[in-house]
């Protein structure tokens, strides 16, 4: 089954780019099937470093590798060979040209930290999510079914429900159980599985470390560290505040989210849409998807954040370039979107160039005081095309 992804052009530009590109992201997104589609172009050379026997072939990675210079050559779960990386930068200098290497990974630290010592200069780096809902598969789901079962392929193309969660719990407990240890990350899975627990509890709020370490009985650095760890393998994701010279107090904390709601929906047991659409946890589940559809879609050199004072004046998202405030916008999961007081002063402290409410519904609305209702698929559309 061939699934289309949006990022393709792009990795292929970055192929016509870079000598190497890496692509990143959490295990199960089909890294390595779109790896491979785009190798079958260019004749590649696949290998995969979790396999004993491909490791062994690459053990003088200079004399295995010097041959396949005219090839592509794909090299799946690179950070587990960290003397890998000199020798693709003395291949690299040897024959400056774009193509040569495309880099897979399931986790950021090492192979960020191994491209950015040994490929500096050399190296594009993209990450591959799950599923976004602008992009296509053979049977077109529905945006319920993507906001219940989350975007991973094997869960999103489940024959139901019930199979979709079964999966879920089962990758949750891989990760937690395998995962975290295979990328160095030495914790018991019993207690970083209590920790994100609770965090999807507190799912999509602003972060606060002494409350949660305060409820696991751990120490508040322990407590940030597992948060790191669990952003290193895809799983969450910061919202961090804007911050302007307005002489205004602003909340400091970060938002924190889990990146896949289906992943949320499985922590919290909810395996239907009607489950769900009765459960406190909805209306954060909609800000998130929504959060995760706009970051992928963000114009090169634009950052999103919130914005929070301590006066209560508040806005979702603000999408910014350096100090230049492009967009903001308002998150509202119901189909007839309402706008506190707290939004219009936000707007006021800001003075965005569009202000914008994401909403559930499906055709754009203007409202009072300039104000856009843009479903996210507009949204996304508008930030893909926008000039300013």
């Amino acid at each position: 089954m061939m699934l289309v992804r949006a990022i393709r052009p792009r990795i292929v530009q970055a192929l016509r780019e870079s000598p190497v590109v890496t692509l990143v992201g959490p295990r199960q997104t089909g890294k390595t099937t779109l790896a491979k589609s785009l190798g079958q172009d260019s004749a590649s050379r696949y290998f995969d470093l979790e396999n004993p026997q491909h490791r062994l072939m690459l053990e003088d990675p200079l004399e295995a590798l010097r041959p396949l210079r005219n090839r592509l050559v794909i090299i799946d779960e690179a950070q587990r060979m960290p003397e890998l990386f000199p020798a693709l930068r003395a291949l690299v200098d040897e024959e400056r040209k774009p193509g040569c290497y495309l880099l897979l990974g399931s986790a950021t630290p090492n192979l960020r930290r191994q491209s950015a010592e040994s490929l500096a200069g050399r190296n594009l780096t993209l990450e591959l999510t799950p599923f976004l809902e602008k992009e296509s598969v053979p049977d077109p789901v529905s945006r319920e079914t993507l906001l219940l079962r989350g975007g991973f392929p094997p869960s999103l193309l489940a024959a139901s429900d019930e199979a979709s969660l079964r999966w879920r719990l089962n990758y949750l407990d891989d990760l937690l159980e395998r995962d975290l240890r295979i990328h160095g990350f030495e914790v018991a899975p019993q207690r970083i599985g209590r920790f994100l627990r609770m965090l999807s509890h507190v799912h999509a709020q602003i972060w606060n470390a002494s409350y949660l370490a305060k409820s696991l009985e751990i120490s508040v650095p322990t407590c940030n560290r597992y948060l790191d760890m669990l952003e290193q393998v895809f799983l969450i994701g910061r919202l961090q505040p804007f911050h302007v010279n307005l002489g205004k107090r602003l909340v400091k904390s970060p938002k924190v989210y889990l990146r896949d709601t289906g992943l949320l929906h499985a922590l919290q047991g909810l395996s239907t849409w009607e489950q769900l659409q009765g459960h406190p946890v909805y209306g954060h589940a909609w800000e998130s998807f929504v959060l995760e559809q706009i970051r992928n879609a963000l114009p090169l050199g634009w950052e999103m954040g919130f914005w929070r004072t301590a006066a209560g004046a508040e806005i979702d998202v603000v999408l910014s370039q350096g100090e230049m405030v492009q967009a903001v916008a308002e998150i509202k999961s119901g189909s007839l979107p309402k706008l506190g007081r707290g939004y219009h002063q936000g707007c006021e402290d800001l003075r965005p160039k569009e202000k914008w409410v994401i909403y559930g519904g499906n055709v754009p609305l203007a409202l009072a005081n300039g104000v856009t209702a843009l479903p996210v698929a507009e949204a996304v559309t508008r930030l893909e095309r926008w000039t300013g």
